[in-house]
């Protein structure tokens, strides 16, 4: 799979950081539902999910009305099971995200 332009953009202020992280991390054990990134190291993942949304604004899969249900769905089974996720489209991924990152792990310790 291709990896979108934010994301390989989220890979290098992580790695810059010095932020350990996991790509396509499957966090369900019966569903095939990946998140873009899983912070941590294992196996203390601090269970902080990003994921970087893509077609925002080209009327991709997270903003048509299936794709969006399904990733209700998703977000929703993660947060039940103790998963933080924050969502960034491509053009949010700035070191404001790396600050938020930090603020979760500084508040899961």
């Amino acid at each position: 799979m291709v990896k979108s332009k934010g994301e390989e953009g989220l890979v290098l202020l992580l790695k810059h950081h010095k932020i350990p992280f996991h790509r396509e991390y499957r966090f369900h054990p019966v569903r095939k539902w990946r998140f873009d990134f899983a912070i941590g190291d294992f196996p203390n993942l601090t269970k902080i999910a990003v994921e970087v949304e893509g077609g925002v604004y080209s009327q991709g899969r997270h903003t048509r009305g299936s794709g969006y249900s399904a990733d209700l769905i998703k977000y929703n089974t993660a947060l039940l099971d103790g998963w933080k996720v924050l969502r960034y489209t491509t053009n949010q991924i700035s070191f404001a995200v790396i600050e938020d990152i930090k603020l979760l792990i500084n508040r899961s310790k």
